[in-house]
């Protein structure tokens, strides 16, 4: 089973979760305002994909908190990242050991084989 992390809002998350009911691939949701990520989940999804990929340097909440406008060290963005997961790129799909980030269907056709 494919787990799907995001916000239940994300206009990516609802495309994600209509490409994979359309596929008819099984998948569970977690909504990240509502359950999120443990400061080990996060340090093992960072560990695994990186902060460079796991971060949403383009979003507003990056810009609200002028992240843009600082040179901040692994661990200070990590922990921005803990405090404030709407930062997270979406969709996050993790597949075992296997994780991908980001709308692309034809990573997720080839994710999901």
């Amino acid at each position: 089973m494919i787990q799907v992390y995001g916000i239940k809002n994300c206009n990516k998350i609802r495309n994600t979760l209509k490409w994979l009911r359309e596929n008819e691939i099984e998948h569970e949701f977690y909504d990240l305002k509502k359950e999120p990520l443990t400061r080990e989940e996060l340090e093992e999804f960072a560990y695994r994909i990186g902060l460079d990929v796991l971060v949403n340097k383009k979003g507003m909440k990056w810009r609200q908190l002028g992240l843009n406008k600082q040179e901040l060290s692994d661990k200070e963005l990590f922990e921005q990242l803990l405090e404030h997961q709407v930062m997270i790129k979406r969709p996050v799909l993790v597949k075992d050991e296997a994780m991908i980030v980001g709308y692309d269907e034809e990573a997720f056709e080839a994710f999901v084989e």
